[in-house]
């Protein structure tokens, strides 16, 4: 079937011309126009976005490559035509202009969000259409490219449906949409919605950094979020005063973790002591992310020196580490308190002495008798040579 013979999906066509796209540029309003279309109304003095009438502050004009891509699928289409395509590709494309119309309502809005994390569970092979024609950055740009720094909060629901859509396009191999975080403006938006957003956004948030930290394609912006005051000192206020939501924080910690630089900026910004806390605090819980914690905690004491000393110091470092030691709940962060301990008293009189009075003899015996692994006994029996030999040595 040839090209003229099938109805061009909407969204493959330039809105001044009208014809399909040959080379589709987008503008800083997040429009899309055929280059030499776009050039053409430029070329007449106009400064405006043809769609929106925005003034154009940037007139810059970016290729479309998820849109060309996805017209050259098209085209081969015509060729080969299946009836599927077309059902399948326009109810995506109008759910898409839904979201994009300025004419459209916020509750037009959040309806059409609704629809996404449906689509994608219901029928998994809409996913792969989503992605190419652009709904993960026109989110992002959504959520994190026009953000009040008042923050107004009568657009919350919206913000956290865009961020839950987000969330569940990601896995899906679009990281580097995630990089226009590394924008000043951008950053300072997220930061803004981490500081003055609901407890399900700050979880959302600090998922998505789990997201960026996992990529290698996100690595330089997982470095910029590490080294962020306002967020890590945000962080730490959260697992500190809300356990209700101090999971996510944990689990952003540890994934931020993945990044030796980060670790350091963590024990510069009080990150242990929140870890501490965190930890002590679990005792009367049933459900947590104690072991994360720990390991976390593991990961820094092993690589930063600077960390084993500001565990030691804090008058209740150590004694959290103990308490980790065994667990009558389960065994979770056992062996990476045991590595812990291991790695301080080995090296400070200090420690030792702070293990020894917060019970850690009592706690080993504990565990050796325990159904915990072979390698947390072996690693039980260590500590307790160490303690041993080490005492002798004072003597």
């Amino acid at each position: 079937m040839k090209e003229a013979q099938m109805t061009i999906p909407h969204l493959f066509r330039c809105p001044i011309s009208l014809d399909l796209f040959s080379d589709p540029v987008t503008l800083s309003t997040g429009q899309t126009y055929d280059r030499s279309s776009i050039e053409k109304w430029f070329a007449f003095g106009n400064l405006t976005c043809p769609v929106t009438m925005q003034k154009l502050h940037d007139p810059s004009l970016v290729p479309n490559h998820n849109l060309r891509h996805l017209i050259e699928q098209w085209r081969q289409m015509c060729h080969h035509f299946h009836p599927e395509y077309s059902t399948t590709i326009d109810p995506l494309l109008h759910l898409k202009r839904n979201i994009e119309s300025p004419h459209s309502t916020l509750q037009d809005k959040l309806q059409t969000l609704e629809k996404i994390p449906v689509l994608m569970d219901e029928t998994p092979s809409k996913t792969p259409f989503l992605l190419q024609i652009g709904f993960l950055s026109l989110f992002s740009q959504l959520l994190f490219g026009k953000l009040d720094p008042e923050f107004d909060g009568k657009y919350a629901d919206f913000e956290e449906k865009l961020l839950s859509c987000i969330l569940k396009l990601v896995p899906f191999g679009e990281f580097q949409c995630l990089n226009m975080l590394k924008e000043e403006s951008k950053l300072e938006s997220f930061l803004v919605l981490f500081e003055n957003g609901s407890g399900m956004m700050k979880q959302s948030l600090c998922r998505l950094v789990g997201a960026i930290s996992s990529s290698p394609e996100t690595r330089e912006l997982c470095a910029m979020i590490g080294r962020n005051h306002r967020f890590l000192q945000g962080i730490d206020h959260l697992i500190q005063q809300n356990f209700e939501i101090s999971e996510a924080g944990i689990e952003a910690i540890s994934a931020l973790c993945c990044l030796e630089s980060n670790r350091e900026n963590l024990v510069r910004e009080g990150l242990i002591n929140g870890l501490i806390t965190y930890i002590l605090n679990t005792e009367t819980k049933e459900r947590s992310s104690a072991g994360t914690a720990m390991a976390t905690l593991e990961q820094i004491v092993g690589s930063e020196r600077s960390g084993k000393e500001a565990l030691i110091k804090d008058p209740r470092g150590v004694k959290a580490v103990v308490k980790m030691v065994f667990r009558v709940s389960d065994h979770g962060g056992s062996e990476s308190a045991l590595n812990s301990l291991i790695m301080v008293c080995y090296e400070s009189l200090e420690a030792r002495e702070k293990a020894i009075d917060a019970g850690v003899l009592t706690q080993l015996l504990l565990l050796l008798q325990s159904q915990c692994s072979c390698r947390i006994k072996s690693k039980a029996r260590t500590l307790l040579k160490l303690l041993r030999s080490k005492w002798d040595e004072e003597q």
